[in-house]
């Protein structure tokens, strides 16, 4: 499929070829979601952490006597019943529900994310970015004349370092490398903008089996 190249500075551009491989999936919602819960459940490490009743140091001596003492038998202080014993199925530290997915999933819901976008018609893609843009007015300008508010902007290192400064700063726009490209942000910010060189990019890290 062919994309239009959107210039920074509004002068025409020719158009870019992107594999419909990437841009015209069938999306499946449920797919894309399970890859997003995989990514919220690393996005921060679980620190709570309580101890089992084996973790807990003191005395292995039993408390009362199996029978005679007219209450229920208790083999230790230990168990979760007592004060100061250990906790019954609470959580375990950053061990705990650690979910795992395979790479070839993960590639397949972005590629189908980038495919909604496309669909929904959000899908850009920019031009690489060779000189710096030094005034954040100049590129707030071109989102506005583009009608791209609330955007998120995929970049390659080059481009990143020459829009860096101008686009860190406006409201509802997100610059990230490419390397860094994932579901939730796609999801999050109404368009995306991808640099050129970052489509060709992520073009051949989807498509590659090896990768």
């Amino acid at each position: 499929m062919k994309f239009p190249v959107l210039n920074i500075d509004g002068s025409k551009s020719e158009t870019m070829e992107v594999s419909d491989k990437i841009v015209k999936l069938k999306v499946n919602h449920k797919l894309i979601k399970f890859v997003i819960d995989w990514q919220l459940n690393h996005a921060k490490p679980r620190v709570a952490k309580t101890k089992q009743r084996n973790q807990i140091r003191g005395s292995t001596v039993k408390i009362v006597a199996q029978k005679g003492s007219g209450g229920a038998r208790h083999a230790s202080r230990k168990a979760p019943i007592f004060i100061g014993g250990g906790v019954a199925h609470g959580p375990k530290g950053s061990v705990y529900k650690i979910k795992k997915i395979n790479k070839k999933v993960r590639k397949l819901a972005f590629a189908q994310t980038l495919s909604k976008k496309n669909s929904d018609k959000k899908l850009y893609i920019l031009a690489d970015v060779k000189k710096e843009v030094k005034k954040t007015k100049e590129f707030n300008k071109f989102l506005l004349s583009n009608n791209l508010k609330n955007a998120l902007i995929i970049s390659d290192k080059g481009s990143l370092k020459n829009i860096n400064k101008s686009a860190r700063n406006i409201k509802n726009v997100k610059l990230i490398n490419e390397i860094g490209a994932n579901i939730y942000d796609l999801l999050k910010y109404k368009n995306v903008l991808i640099t050129s060189t970052s489509v060709k990019n992520i073009q051949e890290r989807i498509l590659n089996e090896k990768n």
